[in-house]
Order: C-alpha cells, then structure tokens, then sequence
C-alpha cells in the first residue's frame, strides 16, 4: 500500500485548522491537498488524536500481514490435502498420523481425521490380524501342489474346492505373499489380417502335433513328439526319446489311436519327419487328411503351439532330468494333471476331460 506523505500530526492539524473555523478550500490550497482528501481523512479520522492515528495505521498493517499468511497457510493447507488424497499413504499410514495430531498437537479425532482426509469409521477400524489365515493356508497348500500356476488358475482351483472368498481378496494375499511369477512377453508386430483357427466340433474331428527339444544335465539332446486333441485341447501323447523319424512317428500314432480311433484331419509344420513318404501312405491308407501350415507361421498351428509353451513352462524348464526315464515318468503323471486337473481359460476353466464329458452329454446331443 503506498505510504501517505503527511504524518499522523500533520493530519490532525489540518482537520483542527478547519474546526477552528478556516475554510476548507483555505486549508487545502495551503497545504496543496484536494477537498476530497480531507473529506475523506474526516471521514476517517475525525473525533481522533495522532496517537490513535498511528495505532490504527499498525494495527491495519498487522491485518494485511496476517491475511497474507493466512492465504499462505491456506494454500499449503490445500496442496497437502492434494498429496493426501491421491492415496500415497496407506490407512494404517493415516492413523499413526491421527494419533499424532491428537498427542502432539491436541486436536480432536473429528478434526485430525478431516485434516488428514479420512473417515472416522476408517480410522477406529482395527484389522484382525488372523482373518486371512484360512486364504493363506488353502492357498500355500494348491501353489504347493500346482507350483507353475498363475494366479488365474489358482483361483480357479480354490473355487473348485468350494471356498468362496473374492477375487480381489485372494490376490491382495497371493501378492503378499511372493506367489506371483515374472512373465517376460514377447514383441511380435500385429497380424494385419489375423485369420483365427477353426475350433472342431467334436473330437478326433482334428488333431495337431509338433517336435520340442531339449537337454539332460549330462548334455545331452532329446526330443519330443507332442499330439493334441484340438477340440478340448487333450494332450493324447508325448513320445520322448533320443531320435525320433518318421518310423517312430508312426508307432505313436498308432499307439494313440489304438484308444483314440483315427482323426479326421493332422494339421502339422512342414518338418522332415512330417513330409516323409511314409507318413503320407500312412495317412492315405486311414483316410486322414494331413493340413500342413504354411512355412514360418507357427500361429497357425496355435493349439499345440500353446501347449508346447505350457509343457516347457511346468516341466522341462522346470525340473532337471538325469536319464529319459526320469522325463517320461515326469511328463506321464503331468500328462494327467493336465487333462483331469488343469482348468483352461478356452474352454470356460474347465479340464480338456469335463468338456469333453460336457460336449458328449445327452442334454447337448
């Protein structure tokens, strides 16, 4: 505020002047002021002494500098609330600070919690630190029996088990407790055209089969020879060995369909043992259409592509193999796990056996 060039006496004298019985317009040429000045100085200070002036004049200094730190303290006051209610601090993080407030600065639990911007009810809540221990223990005891699983597939399994604890409850302790698996995806450009793969409408309508590899801890290479039923995605059998040509491919075909019955259709890569003469007489022979993929698009051969990434995630990057015995006994009991235990996203998190049992059922005939 700009500061009056005439003194607190200086005024008084000039509004005495007047009262004295000089003229207005006298005393303001004199003092070289407008009549509106000195209207206003008695409006103001008329009736008062220089003492009281400049008591007045402190006292509307201090107020202008308390308004000034009053709307200084407002708008840290505002920016903390800001902080606050962007949820940096957990409600037990709150509480501490209510109980802060009310020790150290002696403020009520109504005005701490609304300072702190929390409910009273959130804040006289005390957690139960034994409420989850029965979530806990039934979830240790499937990751234990399941180690491989996501949380999706645990879930599904505790459902099947009969708990009905939510989603978001169960995840909240599945994190809790380091049970979740770093997945590392993949980069792939998109597929302008993607053409989806045409899901069967009963089984042995088509299968797909595909080679994997991989090694013993002594070093050495073996392969395995992975058929599925693409219609609810039943693994029918894994051959494992050393080698396996075209010869042993066969066998197993024959193994498998000694229970399965023949296929309408294989759909495969174009590797070496798939494109051998004899698998092609062979096929004649049954009346088994062979589909071959184009070459370097392994997506359209996806069912058993997705199987491979499952049977490598669980077991052959999960265990380590001495001999090809260990891996066939392995792979064998997993082989049922997977068809009677292990709930598939695809198929309504259901196993390849119950929606089997559910397509063949006289209510869907």
């Amino acid at each position: 505020m700009r500061k009056s060039r005439f003194t607190e006496s200086q005024i008084i004298t000039i509004l005495k002047a007047v009262e004295a019985g000089r003229t207005v317009k006298d005393i303001c040429r004199e003092h070289g002021v407008s009549e509106a000045t000195y209207y206003n100085w008695k409006s103001k200070y008329s009736g008062m002494e220089a003492s009281d002036i400049k008591r007045m004049k402190d006292m509307e200094s201090e107020l202008s500098q308390l308004k000034r730190m009053y709307a200084d303290l407002a708008l840290e006051n505002r920016a903390l609330k800001d902080v606050i209610e962007k949820k940096p601090l957990t409600p037990a993080d709150k509480r501490l600070l209510v109980d802060a407030l009310k020790n150290e600065h002696q403020l009520s639990e109504r005005r701490s919690c609304r300072v702190l911007n929390i409910a009273r009810s959130v804040y006289q809540y005390r957690p139960d630190p034994h409420r989850d221990d029965e979530v806990i223990d039934a979830l240790q005891r499937v990751s234990e029996r399941y180690p491989r699983y996501g949380f999706r597939k645990l879930f599904v399994k505790l459902r099947k088990l009969g708990h009905p604890w939510n989603h978001k409850r169960v995840y909240r302790i599945y994190c809790q407790l380091k049970l979740n698996m770093r997945r590392r995806g993949k980069h792939r450009l998109p597929n302008r055209y993607p053409q989806p793969l045409a899901v069967p409408e009963a089984e042995n309508h088509s299968w797909s089969m595909d080679f994997m590899s991989d090694a013993l801890t002594c070093g050495r290479r073996f392969r395995t020879f992975n058929v599925v039923d693409d219609f609810n995605r039943e693994v029918l059998g894994i051959e494992i060995d050393l080698n396996l040509p075209s010869q042993r491919v066969i066998r197993a075909l024959d193994r498998i369909v000694e229970w399965r019955g023949y296929p309408a259709q294989i759909r495969m890569d174009n590797g070496p043992e798939f494109t051998a003469l004899c698998l092609s007489d062979w096929a004649e022979e049954h009346g088994v259409k062979l589909e071959f993929i184009k070459p370097g698009k392994p997506t359209q051969n996806g069912y058993v592509e997705r199987f491979n990434r499952t049977y490598r995630t669980e077991i052959l990057d999960y265990y380590l193999f001495s001999d090809l015995d260990e891996v066939r006994d392995i792979t064998s009991r997993w082989m049922r796990e997977y068809n009677e235990e292990r709930p598939h996203e695809s198929l309504g998190d259901l196993t390849p056996n119950e929606y089997r049992e559910q397509a063949t059922s006289p209510e869907n005939l």
